[in-house]
């Protein structure tokens, strides 16, 4: 019998909220994918007071083998789902809606998003990811926790 419950068959992990100045690169907090069949960004404006220039502001999917900041590579193109084009922000009255979504389905362990504006971005963006397992997600498992970067 299929599952239609997709509450006990997913994680949300919270991997923070960058406040984008300047042409300043930051990264969320690293996913472990490590036991999920699948990974899913999501990217929500919360103020957006300047997208900055005609570019906007671009993100980056990025994995790495650990969760060492200087092991981050930027991930190919034929390991998302989706375009990183389309979390590119370029209005400023992009406020509060869920500006972009793209899918990982690289080998890497940890992913994450990395973000740069263009001269005069400044907003608030934060980064979710949706980890997915089906039938082996434990009771409770619903919520996780973002890793650091070291």
């Amino acid at each position: 019998m299929p599952q239609r419950d997709l509450k006990n068959n997913i994680q949300v992990v919270h991997l923070g909220a960058l406040l984008l100045s300047g042409t300043n690169v930051l990264e969320s907090a690293w996913v472990d994918t490590r036991g999920f069949d699948s990974c899913t960004f999501v990217q929500v404006n919360g103020v957006v007071t300047d997208a900055g220039t005609a570019v906007g502001i671009i993100a980056t999917v990025e994995d790495s083998v650990d969760s060492a900041d200087a092991n981050a590579e930027a991930v190919d193109d034929l390991e998302l789902i989706g375009l990183e084009s389309a979390l590119i922000v370029t209005s400023d009255t992009a406020d509060n809606v869920i500006s972009g979504i793209i899918g990982y389905k690289g080998a890497k362990r940890f992913c994450r998003i990395s973000m740069i504006g263009t001269t005069g971005s400044d907003a608030l963006i934060t980064i979710l990811a949706i980890l997915e397992r089906g039938a082996r997600m434990p009771d409770g498992a619903g919520i996780g926790t973002s890793v650091a970067q070291t």
